[in-house]
């Protein structure tokens, strides 16, 4: 039985918190909600409210990683256009302040769920080779995280780069549906289904590959236009509409690795 932190149990550290429990290992659960901690409970993990702040943490952290052989931080950074620059830096900062807990911890293992986001648009074929180029807030900052995590020392750290998220009713066609002159219609797609995420986490657990970098998008790039009017089909949503104009975002992140190194197959049935 492996002892695991889960700091996130949120649309996809709930469900992968189950699951893991499902597996034999022994599970603590972090939430921001006092609410939430009786669904953790009820679920079988231990839960913990931990609030992590940049200048400041919750006391009960020491206790929610005390034991762990492995901890999972699934936090997005919550990062807008319009933030500040002082809140720019607010989730690295966060970051920062957690570290030194795992350090004095017996964690000796970290899987950082970051996103393909670290990587530009200005890059056609995507692996884990790619230097990364984010262009966007949040990408910078998962990036800035990455780093954080993997020069330390006292852990090794694994980093889970996911595509667009879908599934259990999040799927952006729901976003898209009926809207017009939507850009980019020939891009490809680069998606990955909670199903694959939880999948490819146990794999990585189960297989003990740490100190690594994966991609994981499935490898299934029809175009935007394609692909989002057929899921408006199939939902009897109503159809975007795409510009006539040609993209010029080829990007196809490469999912080669994680098959190869994992062994992994993708539910390709799930999209």
């Amino acid at each position: 039985m492996t002892k695991i932190s889960i700091l996130g149990c949120g649309w996809l550290g709930l469900p992968l918190a189950k699951k893991l429990i499902e597996n034999g290992n022994s599970v603590k659960g972090s939430t921001t909600s006092e609410n939430k901690l009786s669904i953790l409970e009820n679920a079988g993990i231990n839960p913990f409210l931990v609030k992590l702040e940049s200048e400041s943490i919750s006391e009960n952290i020491t206790i929610f990683l005390a034991e762990s052989e492995i901890l999972i931080i699934d936090i997005p950074p919550k990062l807008r256009a319009e933030n500040t620059d002082s809140e720019k830096k607010v989730f690295v900062e966060k970051i920062k302040n957690l570290i030194p807990f795992i350090e004095k911890s017996a964690v000796k293992k970290v899987l950082f769920v970051s996103s393909t986001s670290v990587y530009g648009d200005d890059n056609e074929f995507i692996t884990e080779e790619t230097i990364p180029n984010p262009e966007t807030e949040s990408g910078k900052q998962l990036f800035l995280v990455e780093n954080l995590l993997q020069e330390n020392q006292n852990f090794e750290t694994t980093i889970l780069r996911f595509g667009g998220l879908i599934g259990e009713n999040r799927h952006p066609v729901k976003f898209l549906s009926g809207k017009e002159n939507l850009e980019n219609p020939d891009a490809p797609i680069n998606l990955i289904h909670l199903k694959d995420c939880i999948s490819v986490i146990e794999e990585i657990v189960n297989q003990s590959k740490w100190n690594e970098v994966f991609n994981a998008v499935a490898p299934f790039h029809p175009t935007r236009s394609a692909y989002y009017t057929q899921k408006a089909v199939e939902m009897n949503l109503t159809l975007p509409k795409f510009s006539s104009e040609k993209s010029n975002i080829k990007k196809v992140i490469s999912s080669e690795k994680i098959e190869n190194t994992l062994n992994y197959r993708f539910h390709l049935e799930e999209y």
